[in-house]
């Protein structure tokens, strides 16, 4: 099991957040390495997020929430 992170965004700033935008692979869907999973928007800046790894996707927090950066957005197994 491997966990979709939200990214470092700074490193001045543990406690960054951002919100996650947009998934774009579905709960449950197979995805492969380097597919484009999602999009987080961090002050005026959108950010994509790739699978780290091909399997499936399980998104463990929902469109809208707010993240703290480093935290699991989902997991891909």
């Amino acid at each position: 099991m491997t966990d979709v992170v939200f990214p470092i965004v700074s490193e001045k700033d543990p406690d960054a957040e951002g919100a996650l935008a947009t998934w774009f692979a579905e709960d449950g869907s197979v995805v492969d390495e380097g597919d484009l999973l999602a999009e987080v928007a961090v002050d005026k800046v959108d950010m994509e997020i790739v699978a780290p790894c091909a399997g499936t996707l399980t998104h463990g927090v929902a469109e809208g929430d707010v993240v703290k950066q480093g935290s699991p957005l989902g997991t891909i197994t």
